[in-house]
């Protein structure tokens, strides 16, 4: 398989897959059962999409791993201020332990892929089966999350599984990504920047979610520009290319699954695109995220 096309389906795979899984940090559910724990209750949206509380994000989500201290969290999860998610994962581990928010994040995730599409929606079963050769084809070396969810029972439901496959290969190729990242000489606040210029957004606009402060922001946009990959406001050609060279890097490390799926991936594409399409209509996930406007800017 040649680089591009490599590339077009993996691209393709984790667009049509995000909403489908990345739904679980934007359910109704999964907010109700974190509540319930004793965290805060989603209080903010955003185009009617409820968001998530902080620290039951992070403490859910680092939960796979096990009862790990903030510090593992912030490294898997990289792109964040450790100074935001330290406290938030210790004050998660006052309320509850891993085992049981892990199984709340489960429950409301399934819950909310019911209520929108149903408990078998048609071509569940073709969808498990052309995920599942993906999924076991994928290694856990370097890979946080996904091995944290290896560790994970399989959802005895058929819907229950895809979103576990799912999930494991979003994880996967977000380890990945942090492992081409971190390989091409970026930290945290620069591949921000840069990831927002890739997306069409302003520089200090999406990433601002990450908590780094104006003065982080400051020095690693300056960092960047004596690098000669931004200038003031956006690219240059340099940075352009050196961001796109570490979205190939995340592509190649997707190879194995892509390759187990190749013959099969439009057909899954097909299954999922309309579901994900349900889901944001439903208002279970932004109406874009980071692959529609990564998509959107490269066609321009």
């Amino acid at each position: 398989m040649d680089q591009q096309t490599l590339s077009d389906l993996a691209r393709m795979l984790g667009s049509v897959l995000e909403p489908v899984t990345g739904q679980v940090y934007f359910s109704p559910e999964c907010h109700a059962n974190y509540a319930a724990l004793g965290f805060s209750p989603s209080t903010n949206q955003a185009n009617g999409v409820a968001l998530p509380d902080g620290p039951a994000y992070f403490t859910s989500r680092g939960s796979v791993m096990g009862q790990v201290p903030g510090e593992l969290v912030a490294a898997a999860f990289a792109v964040f201020n450790p100074e935001a998610v330290v406290p938030s994962v210790t004050f998660g581990w006052t309320i509850t332990d891993a085992a049981t928010i892990c199984a709340a994040r489960d429950d409301g995730a399934i819950a909310q892929l019911v209520r929108i599409l149903g408990e078998s929606p048609d071509g569940v079963d073709r969808a498990n089966e052309v995920l599942a050769r993906a999924v076991a084809t994928l290694r856990p070396e370097g890979r946080p999350l996904f091995a944290g969810l290896l560790s994970q029972e399989m959802p005895d439901s058929p819907i229950g599984a895809l979103w576990r496959r799912g999930d494991m290969l979003r994880e996967y190729r977000g380890d990945s990504h942090t492992a081409a990242w971190i390989s091409a000489g970026f930290d945290a606040t620069e591949i921000g920047l840069l990831s927002e210029l890739y997306w069409g957004l302003p520089m200090r606009s999406y990433s601002r979610t990450r908590a780094w402060t104006e003065t982080q922001f400051d020095a690693a946009h300056e960092r960047l520009r004596s690098r000669g990959l931004v200038d003031d406001v956006g690219f240059t050609d340099a940075g352009r290319a050196a961001r796109e060279a570490v979205e190939v890097a995340t592509d190649v490390q997707m190879r194995a699954a892509i390759e187990a799926i190749a013959d099969d991936a439009h057909e899954l594409f097909a299954i999922l695109g309309p579901w994900g399409a349900r889901v944001r209509d439903q208002h279970g996930y932004p109406a874009s995220g980071p692959h529609d406007l990564a998509d959107a800017a490269q066609r321009r």
